[in-house]
């Protein structure tokens, strides 16, 4: 059987990107190939899971907040799953797609783009890292088409690349700079003006982070 490497499973908003403020389960996997300067997370701990594990889990995490006699899966439209990280696309495989699937549940994953993808996803994010500073080309996309297109953007940025990426949503997300809120404030108005010069850009911003929500 399976195991998968879980750093945690919770209920929240989706705080980024076309989805905001709708909500879902997230599923955080861990471990990544990159080590982006302005991550959050957590790499190190986990637990093994099996599909089934993360089935159960993803049913009690939404249990205690649905309305009574409702259960998260049965719901219409059909709730959300997200996979993340880490980088989720390491991991993931079809027979968790189609458990996922059986159980009731859209599945939405975010994903640096490096490695294939199993078929079946619902919606793919693509949050590209080719041009963050200091990986020295190992954030190299591989994937040919998402739903969305969320790039991270630091003062001085040229996403212009991935404004042509075939995805029907693109949006710019300022950089947080852990330590340093002046330059993580210039990085959202850089942001701003970018995306009035840039119209076909919508803005992102963590809004789980401004609710103190996870």
């Amino acid at each position: 059987m399976t195991s998968y490497r879980i750093n945690e499973i919770f209920y929240s908003l989706q705080g980024e990107g076309f989805w905001t403020g709708t909500p879902a389960v997230f599923v955080r996997f861990s471990g990544c190939n990159l080590r982006c300067p302005f991550c959050d997370t957590a790499h190190q701990a986990f637990t093994p899971m099996s599909a089934d594990d993360i089935l159960s889990a993803c049913s009690e995490a939404s249990e205690d907040h649905v309305l009574s006699g409702t259960t998260f899966a049965s719901l219409t439209p059909a709730p959300v799953v997200v996979l993340t990280g880490g980088e989720p696309g390491l991991q993931v495989d079809a027979a968790l797609i189609e458990a996922l699937h059986g159980a009731g549940y859209r599945v939405h994953i975010e994903t640096n783009g490096t490695v294939a993808l199993p078929g079946g996803i619902d919606w793919v994010t693509l949050s590209p890292k080719e041009d963050v500073p200091g990986l020295k080309g190992e954030g190299r996309v591989v994937l040919e088409k998402a739903d969305e297109v969320k790039a991270v953007y630091a003062e001085g940025g040229n996403p212009e690349r991935w404004a042509a990426f075939p995805a029907p949503w693109h949006f710019l997300q300022p950089c947080n700079e852990p330590g340093d809120p002046a330059k993580s404030r210039r990085n959202t108005e850089a942001t701003v003006e970018y995306i009035k010069r840039h119209p076909q850009w919508r803005l992102s911003l963590q809004t789980h982070k401004y609710l103190n929500i996870r």
